[in-house]
């Protein structure tokens, strides 16, 4: 049996750990042990973000449309099941965009909703 060294795997593995913590703080950018403890947590919590991201940005876009709605004189829950009874299928995001840059779009929306 001929004898393996490591050396060059386990090097390679811990290079590319040393790579990812690029930019971090203090130890943890040049020491493995340190790194591959930070880069756990850090990409435990990209993980988590990735999905919080959607509910904070659903959450921002019915603020922003609440908003809009109540200067025409209707509230958020009316306004959205006035366009459900009305098949207008707009998601929250281009209902949002449309308070924000076109209001007189979403006057039309709105009207079009009460009536």
């Amino acid at each position: 049996m001929t004898r393996v060294k490591r050396g060059t795997t386990a090097h390679k593995r811990r290079k590319n750990i040393l790579k990812h913590a690029k930019g971090f703080k203090w130890g943890r950018k040049s020491k493995y042990k340190a790194a591959k403890e930070a880069l756990a947590h850090a990409w435990s919590y990209a993980y988590r973000d990735r999905r919080t991201k959607k509910r904070n940005f659903r959450r921002l876009w019915q603020i922003q449309i609440n908003a809009a709605c109540r200067e025409q004189g209707i509230s958020y829950s009316k306004f959205i099941a006035g366009l459900k009874k009305n098949k207008i299928e707009l998601d929250r995001k281009i209902l949002s965009e449309l308070a924000k840059k076109n209001p007189e779009v979403f006057k039309k929306i709105v009207e079009k909703v009460k009536s």
